[in-house]
Order: structure tokens, then C-alpha cells, then sequence
């Protein structure tokens, strides 16, 4: 067994490779929820959880300063901003 880094807390390699591809494949999953979405008040939830689910690999990928980033950005600035620029909108349709 190799391991990249030898820590008390060393992931066996193979553990880490499921897990990337499990969350790579969660990730694909939600990008293709986001563009299928039609509903745009569902569409930007899905967006949220999106950014969480990169969030997650980020962790995964032992970048926690970029998934910092984009917990707070990707799940909750643009979503805030884009769920207001939809209210707006219907507010001006009325």
C-alpha cells in the first residue's frame, strides 16, 4: 500500500479513489439536474445544492480554501442574488 502523505490520519489510496469518483459522479449528476431544470426558482435551488455537492469535492480533492469559497459564494451569495433578480423580474411582469 502506497500512500502520497504520511499522516496519522492517511486514507488508504484505494478508499480515496472511490470517493473521488463517487463524488465526481454526484457532482455530474447535479450539473445535469441544473441545465434540465425548467422551473427557475427550482432551478436556482438546484444550483445551491449543486454548490455544496462542489463544496464536497473540493474537500475531497484537499483543497478546503477553495471549498470555502464556494460553500459560501456557490451555495449561498449567488443564489440570494439570483432568487432576488427573479423576484424583481416578476414584480415589473405585474
Amino acid at each position: 500500500m502506497t500512500v502520497a502523505v504520511s499522516t496519522p490520519y492517511t486514507v488508504p489510496v484505494a478508499l480515496m479513489d472511490v470517493l473521488q469518483v463517487t463524488v465526481l459522479v454526484l457532482v455530474a449528476a447535479g450539473d445535469t439536474a441544473v441545465v434540465l431544470i425548467r422551473a427557475h426558482v427550482r432551478q436556482v435551488l438546484a444550483l445551491s445544492v449543486y454548490g455544496v455537492l462542489l463544496a464536497v469535492l473540493f474537500l475531497v480533492l484537499q483543497a478546503p480554501d477553495v471549498a470555502l469559497s464556494e460553500l459560501t459564494v456557490g451555495s449561498v451569495a449567488l443564489p440570494i442574488v439570483l432568487l432576488l433578480t427573479l423576484a424583481k423580474i416578476r414584480r415589473r411582469e405585474e
